[in-house]
């Protein structure tokens, strides 16, 4: 059954965003799925329908905004063996290999993330995002490994993506990069809008695009004559747009090994050692990993923190680097 929500702006809440407005008065709603809902023109503001979320509300305005029921998903189960962290009846952890996607789309419907999950949970999760993203309350790459936090529940979803929105999720990943980073610690921050060249990508926007703020690291450095200059590094997001940290990193000019869509050409290197040549070419994903994942429980309050470790491809390069850089 759907069911909407009334309110009157008061002198406070002048000149407001409206999906700041109804965020502020509606705490269990998260303001990417308000922001949502007026896309897809469920407010009205004096009984006209208004489709922009930064339209300002002034006071003594009337908003009415509708909440649909949630569409039935339709989605095939995938009997694939996921790899689980934590559990409850809210929430659970994933540690997702490299390699998956993590929710069906374009030219995969069947074999993803979100296939396997509706296996495993009978359709126990939320359904308040898109119906192609069932429990999907956050994404990493296809070719991006670590710890993912899936919603059984539409309360809990929103209270995670209020925790998301808030930038108050814990995420730290591990990534080896090509070069050294100058300097080898720092802040980037920059705007990340889609490529103007390839609507795949995203790049750094000079004048529009979403904020995006990336803290990093640098753990250790490989270079002597047997190795190419490499970088352990960990990046700390304090946002999460798409590709951020492959977007940040190709932008300071040290992309992230093994990444195919934000590369560039490299000299061939001689000298090579040729054990660690032949790691570096059958690596068939970007060197990248979601470490560490940290956020309060929507029910309990209690704060919750996971690590996993890298997967062995990776390991296995790390590995040799240490050997070889001795």
């Amino acid at each position: 059954m759907k069911k909407s929500i009334n309110l009157i702006a008061q002198e406070e809440d002048h000149n407001l965003r409206v999906d700041v407005f109804i965020n502020k008065k509606e705490k269990l709603l998260s303001r990417n799925r308000i922001k949502n809902l007026i896309l897809n023109k469920k407010l009205k503001l004096n009984n006209k329908v208004i489709a922009s979320p930064s339209h300002k509300v002034l006071n003594g305005d009337k908003i009415n905004l509708e909440i649909p029921e949630p569409k039935k998903v339709s989605i095939k189960s995938f009997d694939f063996k996921l790899n689980i962290i934590y559990e409850d009846v809210d929430l659970l952890v994933i540690n997702k290999p490299a390699g998956i996607v993590m929710h069906p789309g374009a030219g995969n419907y069947d074999n993803t993330i979100v296939n396997a999950l509706m296996h495993y949970c009978k359709g126990n999760l939320s359904n308040i995002g898109d119906e192609l993203r069932p429990g999907i309350v956050h994404r990493i790459d296809k070719d991006t490994s670590g710890l993912v936090v899936v919603a059984k529940n539409n309360q809990t979803h929103e209270d995670l993506s209020n925790q998301f929105n808030k930038h108050t999720i814990h995420r730290i990943y591990q990534l080896m990069v090509w070069g050294k980073l100058r300097p080898q610690t720092g802040k980037i921050e920059t705007l990340i809008t889609r490529s103007s060249r390839n609507r795949q990508l995203m790049e750094v926007g000079i004048t529009k695009g979403k904020k995006a703020i990336t803290n990093y690291k640098t753990l250790e450095v490989f270079e002597n004559n047997k190795v190419p200059t490499l970088s352990l590094v960990e990046c700390k997001l304090e946002t999460g747009r798409t590709h951020q940290i492959r977007v940040h990193m190709s932008h300071k000019g040290n992309n992230i090994l093994g990444d195919n869509k934000y590369k560039k050409k490299f000299k061939k290197i001689k000298n090579i050692d040729s054990d660690l040549k032949e790691s570096l070419n059958k690596l068939n994903r970007q060197f990248l990993h979601a470490k560490t994942l940290g956020f309060t429980h929507p029910k309990t309050g209690k704060e919750l923190k996971f690590s996993s470790i890298l997967p062995q491809d990776l390991e296995n390069i790390l590995k040799k680097l240490r050997n070889i850089n001795k």
